[in-house]
């Protein structure tokens, strides 16, 4: 079985700062090490709101490592704590909002190693 190794030192260089929080891109096709999925680490800041958005072309799941988020997707909402998970199917509009005190910390992953993002 072959692997590839990414040293977290790299992992910085891949990193988008926002107003809302910040991403870390840890594992995708344009990073070059995967070839099947999208890996990455979310921070939204407390009291903040990433963009409402979908993925055509992939699900999501969102696993919240720590903070407190609502999780609007499509029609529904969900509160989430750490520890909870969360999947969204391809094409279903949703976001996150900060409820809590501290930033939200969570791993995101994606079933294409091409993830889309369109703002809607």
């Amino acid at each position: 079985m072959e692997f590839l190794v990414y040293a977290s030192k790299d992992v910085e260089s891949n990193r988008v700062e926002t107003e809302w929080g910040s991403l870390r891109w840890l594992a995708s096709e344009e990073i070059g090490n995967a070839e099947g999925l999208t890996l990455g680490r979310v921070i939204i800041k407390a009291g903040r709101s990433n963009p409402a958005h979908c993925h055509g072309n992939c699900e999501e799941a969102l696993y919240l490592l720590s903070g407190r988020l609502e999780h609007f997707a499509g029609e529904q909402s969900v509160i989430l704590e750490g520890g909870d998970t969360l999947t969204v199917a391809a094409g279903v509009p949703h976001h996150a909002v900060n409820i809590g005190d501290e930033d939200a910390d969570m791993i995101v992953a994606y079933s294409s190693a091409e993830r889309e993002f369109t703002e809607v």
